[in-house]
């Protein structure tokens, strides 16, 4: 599969978030900052039904210095190679790529290949959603990484002490991404790559459930995570802005559940909440 690059000029820090966020509403699934450029890779063939909708997008910004760059699937890791760097979560998590020196000092590591997919905390939905999971006890649970993408979230909820976990991404890249990924942190016993949607998980049962994907997906698909998710368990929801977190608490709490943690980061927010016994 090749990839396109959409180029971006951004004029501020706010304006990026801004863009990846309406942009991840669109069929791009990863996403590069660099000082004041933006890039948001697509699949090619992906790209021809939703071009329009993209150059709208920057048009209402303003943004008119973008281009559209087609990426060889084979030069994808070098890319991600010259782009990626280790992430530190609260100086307790490392995490990094095989090609980086390990940390002496963190807690554990995450090692992370991302090839297409996404996960690698640098994003910050990404990075609050590791944070809470470090704060939530998970030791001994069964839990759910929603739209896995790497399987950055899967590790380190395993690492820190949950029992196994389902990872469901519906991208086939993904899919075989966190099954390399998992063998490297040596999880595979304890993470099972699932490839689908929300109707995958029908008939799962859950102690927590772990959904980084985006404000439209995880309203729509609320009810099919809850059906999965055991009286008493925990639901962590990132992949959005601040201005939706009241949509997402409504549609939460209407549904019975209790707010637990909130976290916002540069624009992007990640709540979690509790189920009632």
């Amino acid at each position: 599969m090749n990839y396109v690059e959409l180029n971006i000029s951004v004029p501020s820090a706010e304006i990026a978030e801004i863009l990846t966020a309406e942009l991840s509403e669109l069929p791009f699934d990863s996403f590069v900052t660099e000082r004041d450029r933006l890039k948001a890779y697509i699949p090619q063939d992906a790209l021809v039904d939703c071009k329009e909708d993209a150059d709208a997008i920057l048009a209402d910004y303003g943004i008119t210095d973008c281009r559209y760059v087609q990426i060889e699937a084979q030069n994808w890791n070098a890319l991600w190679e010259s782009n990626f760097e280790p992430v530190d979560v609260d100086g307790r998590v490392l995490i990094r790529a095989p090609f980086h020196a390990p940390s002496p000092t963190a807690e554990f590591e995450v090692v992370i290949m991302p090839k297409m997919s996404f996960g690698t905390g640098h994003h910050a939905t990404t990075k609050m959603m590791v944070e809470m999971i470090l704060d939530s006890g998970l030791k001994g649970k069964i839990g759910l990484d929603m739209g896995s993408g790497t399987g950055v979230l899967a590790i380190a909820a395993c690492k820190c002490g949950a029992e196994r976990l389902d990872a469901v991404d519906i991208d086939d890249f993904a899919y075989e991404n966190c099954g390399e990924n998992i063998v490297t942190n040596g999880v595979a016993d304890r993470i099972t790559p699932i490839m689908g949607d929300a109707r995958a998980i029908a008939g799962r049962k859950y102690d927590f459930i772990l959904a980084n994907i985006n404000r439209n997906i995880l309203l729509g698909d609320m009810d099919n995570y809850l059906k999965c998710l055991n009286p008493g368990g925990e639901i962590f929801f990132s992949g959005f802005l601040d201005s939706d977190v009241d949509a997402m608490t409504a549609a939460s709490t209407s549904r019975g559940l209790t707010p637990h943690h909130q976290r916002h980061t540069n624009g992007w927010a990640a709540l979690s909440f509790i189920k009632p016994l």
